[in-house]
């Protein structure tokens, strides 16, 4: 295990030292983030459960969510690329490792996959199905059998409990260590954390953190709570649709274009191909 540990996506979580990583829903906005200097790049579920007219976290985006990595694989060969997984999309610790193998191995030719290379170097897991908890176990026997079929992929444990309202530190900690035991190598506990629990977290916590990006604190005070990775999650798709919105407002309340800040229609569609010939 300590071997895969000097992988570059696994190097990239320094606890107290967090990376900023940026949730892409399609390949216009990870070529986007990618120019702009980030690291890595992850993909947004809620992103693309809506581009299909689906539910997010609801196992409905499984094809979308394969076609979405394969197109950025395509034209950003080198980044490197963590995606949302929900549930492992079944509730059977085989089939999730299939989901995984079939949906995201790499192509060697037209007719052979090479089943133990992905096209993605992390993915998130998370212990709710449709916004209810499930057991720890039921997760941990996930990640135990993703880790024996991929052990250098960075698996992100992901801790619902916050998330679905369920507010409670003593099962969280619980649930992190069932993770961490069956090989977890990173935890991720998303909603509107206190900065004293992340720190508790952390405190308890031998693998390192990753937590959303807040509307309450910066990334440096994230920092010094211990955090390795600040996830954007929905937020730059929300923010795109919600800028998006407000245009139109304006348009239709007679006003003129806002155009200042947005960028150009040649610059924008010429990113995919200028990235993929580079």
């Amino acid at each position: 295990m300590n071997a895969f540990r000097q992988l570059p996506f696994h190097q990239l979580h320094r606890p107290g030292e967090p990376f900023v990583l940026p949730c892409a829903w399609d390949v216009a906005s990870a070529c986007l983030f990618a120019e702009a200097g980030r690291p890595a790049i992850g993909t947004t579920s809620l992103g693309v459960a809506a581009g299909i007219g689906a539910a997010d976290e609801d196992r409905e985006t499984l094809t979308a969510m394969a076609d979405l990595i394969g197109n950025i694989s395509q034209v950003l060969p080198k980044a490197l690329l963590t995606c949302d997984f929900e549930d492992g999309y079944s509730d059977d610790p085989g089939a999730v490792v299939d989901n995984l193998r079939g949906s995201f191995a790499v192509e060697t030719d037209a007719t052979r996959r090479q089943d133990d290379a992905l096209a993605v170097t992390g993915i998130n897991i998370e212990d709710s199905a449709r916004g209810r908890l499930v057991a720890p176990e039921a997760l941990a026997c996930k990640v135990n059998a993703i880790k024996e079929a991929f052990p250098g992929l960075f698996v992100n444990a992901r801790i619902d409990t916050y998330w679905t309202g369920q507010d409670n530190l003593g099962d969280t900690l619980e649930r992190m260590r069932c993770y961490v035991d069956s090989g977890a190598d990173g935890i991720f506990v998303p909603g509107d954390l206190d900065l004293d629990v992340i720190t508790r977290i952390v405190e308890a916590c031998p693998v390192p953190v990753n937590v959303l990006a807040s509307p309450r604190f910066s990334r440096n005070q994230l920092a010094e709570s211990g955090v390795a990775r600040i996830s954007t999650g929905s937020l730059l798709y929300r923010t795109a649709i919600s800028a998006a919105v407000q245009s139109l407002e304006g348009l239709a309340g007679d006003r003129p274009a806002q155009t200042a800040n947005v960028l150009s229609y040649l610059a924008f569609s010429e990113r995919s191909t200028a990235q993929s010939s580079s």
